[in-house]
């Protein structure tokens, strides 16, 4: 088994809300709005359901990873919602910040120190995450932009302006 039968991380097919909501958030009016509410919308539904949802399983029909890294600066234990790619096995993550400008915080955190844990369901693994090879990130985006287009345009956005990191985790024995 790998990491994301173990979690039992999937993306399921989206009704047409879902679908509007996904289109609308790989907008560029869009990302901006979801890069910089969604992380308080996604504290309240998780308070309200008591962690149950999170906004963008809501909204969006996606399942949201719970990636906790090590504050680069703070050593802190941080921890971000993400949607991750189910890829070869395992999972993957792309720091795509909704094509702003900035690199995540996570991404920096990961790439300073990589081990990381993951949550899912209440189910939680300890993990490894290690820079994915240009043809890897290539394989994820494309995986990831069957189940979230959104994805697509902010790679198209983002350009050469940053480099979009992407991660392969493989989980720590």
């Amino acid at each position: 088994m790998g990491l994301a039968a173990d979690l039992d991380y999937t993306h399921h097919s989206a009704n047409p809300l879902h679908r509007l909501v996904r289109w609308g958030a790989g907008t560029r009016p869009g990302g901006w709005l979801f890069a910089h509410s969604l992380r308080h919308l996604d504290d309240v539904v998780g308070r309200l359901t008591r962690g149950r949802h999170s906004a963008p399983s809501l909204l969006a029909g996606l399942a949201v990873l719970d990636v906790t890294t090590t504050g680069r600066k703070s050593g802190q234990r941080r921890t971000s919602h993400l949607i991750a790619t189910p890829y070869a096995g395992t999972l993957a993550l792309l720091g795509t910040n909704f094509s702003q400008p900035s690199t995540p915080a996570w991404v920096l955190n990961l790439e300073a120190d990589p081990q990381a844990t993951v949550t899912y369901r209440g189910v939680f693994r300890e993990v490894v995450a290690r820079a994915a090879t240009a043809g890897e990130t290539d394989e994820v985006f494309a995986l990831a932009g069957e189940f979230y287009p959104g994805y697509l345009s902010y790679r198209e956005r983002v350009g050469t302006s940053r480099r979009i990191r992407a991660f392969v985790l493989e989980p720590t024995v």
